[in-house]
C-alpha cells in the first residue's frame, strides 16, 4: 500500500502522567507512527489482539496494526463523518455508521466497496451494535429511532421510535437478545431486539448519557455522562441482574466523559474500568470501589472520544486533535498508565 505502510517515526517530547497522590508528573518519549486519519478520530473497536478499527471525521474506516505501526486497510464509502465502528472480535466483517444516515458492512480482506448498505434512518446514525453471532445489526439515530437489520440481506427487520430519544450509543449484552442504549434525553434503556421493545429503563440521570459498555459476563453495564466543571461528568456502574440497581459512580473528570469500558482481566487483583473525557484525561478505576487507581493527561489531545482494549496491558484512546494514543497499563507498585505510541 505504499505510503500507507510506511512507518514515519519520530519522538514526541512531552506528555504528563497524573497518577495517584505523590506520583506527580513525568516526561517520556512517545513513538509516532503514520497517522490513521487526517482529522478527528471518532470511534474505535478491537479486531484482533494486534489490530484496531477506527472511524474518523475524514469519512474513512481504517484497520491498523497498532503493535507494528502499519495501516493495513482503509475503506472509503461514507459521504460524511464516520460516527461509530464495531465488529466481532477476530472476524472478517466490520461495520461503520455515519452522519450520512447510513451504516455499512465491510470485508476485512477486500479492497472493494462495502458488502452491504443499511439505509432508512432519516438523520445521522449514532448507535451501532452487532449481535454476538454476527447475524443481526442494531442501529440508532438522531431521528429518535432504533432499527434492527438482517446482516446478509440488508433488510430492516424492526423499527421503533421514542420521542426525544436521540441515540448516543448502543452495546449488545453478551449471550442475550438485548441491547443497552444511551440517549441525549438522559435515559438508559434496555431493548429486546426480537420485538424491539424496551424491557427496562434505568432512573433518569441529570445529564446527557454519552456512552455505554457491558462486562464480558453480561452481569454489569457502565454508562457515562456529559457535564462541565466537574458537575455531571461521572460514569455509573449498573447491575444487570434482576434488581438492575446502581452499584457505584466514578467521579473525577472535570468535563464530559465521552467513553467508558470494562478492561480485560489480567494481572490486577481487582476488576478495572476505564474512562476518557473532554478534559484530555484517561482514568482507570477499581470497578467495585470506584477508586481511581491511575490517570493520564494527554495534553493538547482535545476531546478523548473513544477507548478500546484487547488485552490487560494495553489501551487505545481516540482523540480529536492528535490521533490514536497507545497507552500501557502496568500493575507493579500499584497501577500506572503511560503513553508509548500514537498514530
Amino acid at each position: 500500500m505504499g505510503n500507507l505502510q510506511s512507518k514515519q517515526k519520530r519522538n514526541i517530547s512531552r506528555y504528563r502522567i497524573d497518577g495517584l497522590a505523590g506520583h506527580g508528573s513525568s516526561t517520556q518519549s512517545v513513538q509516532q507512527y503514520s497517522p490513521a486519519h487526517n482529522d478527528a478520530v471518532t470511534s474505535l473497536t478491537s479486531l484482533t489482539s494486534e489490530q484496531c478499527v477506527s472511524g474518523g471525521k475524514d469519512k474513512t474506516v481504517v484497520i491498523y496494526n497498532w503493535k507494528s505501526g502499519v495501516v493495513q486497510q482503509k475503506f472509503l464509502g461514507h459521504e460524511r463523518d464516520v460516527t461509530k465502528v464495531t465488529c466481532i472480535f477476530q472476524s472478517n466483517r466490520i461495520f461503520s455508521a455515519s452522519r450520512d444516515k447510513t451504516a455499512l458492512m465491510w470485508d476485512v480482506k477486500s479492497k472493494a466497496g462495502p458488502l452491504q448498505e443499511f439505509t432508512g434512518h432519516e438523520l445521522g446514525v449514532t448507535g451501532l451494535a452487532v449481535s454476538p453471532g454476527g447475524f443481526q445489526l442494531c442501529t440508532g439515530s438522531r431521528d429518535n429511532s432504533l432499527r434492527t437489520w438482517d446482516v446478509q440481506t440488508g433488510i430492516c427487520l424492526q423499527k421503533s421510535s421514542i420521542s426525544r430519544n436521540l441515540v448516543t450509543h448502543i452495546c449488545w449484552i453478551p449471550t442475550e437478545s438485548l441491547v443497552i442504549q444511551t440517549s441525549e434525553d438522559k435515559m438508559i434503556r434496555i431493548w429486546d431486539v426480537r420485538e424491539l421493545q424496551v424491557t427496562h429503563t434505568f432512573p433518569m440521570k441529570q445529564y446527557i448519557q454519552t456512552h455505554c459498555d457491558t462486562s464480558p459476563d453480561g452481569r454489569y453495564c457502565i454508562t457515562c455522562s456529559n457535564g462541565f466543571g466537574g458537575e455531571g461528568c461521572e460514569a455509573t456502574l449498573w447491575d444487570l441482574r434482576q434488581a438492575k440497581l446502581k452499584v457505584c459512580e466514578y467521579k473525577g473528570h472535570l468535563q464530559s466523559t465521552a467513553a467508558c469500558i470494562f478492561l480485560p482481566s489480567g494481572t490486577s487483583s481487582f476488576p478495572l474500568v476505564a474512562t476518557s473525557a473532554h478534559d484530555c484525561t484517561v482514568r482507570i478505576w477499581n470497578r467495585d470501589t470506584a477508586v481511581c487507581v491511575a490517570s493520564l493527561c494527554l495534553d493538547g489531545a482535545g476531546t478523548l472520544t473513544s477507548l478500546v482494549s484487547s488485552d490487560a496491558a494495553s489501551l487505545l484512546c481516540g482523540s480529536f486533535n492528535t490521533g490514536i494514543h497507545c497507552l500501557q497499563l502496568a500493575h507493579w507498585n500499584g497501577c500506572s498508565l503511560r503513553e508509548v505510541a500514537r498514530f
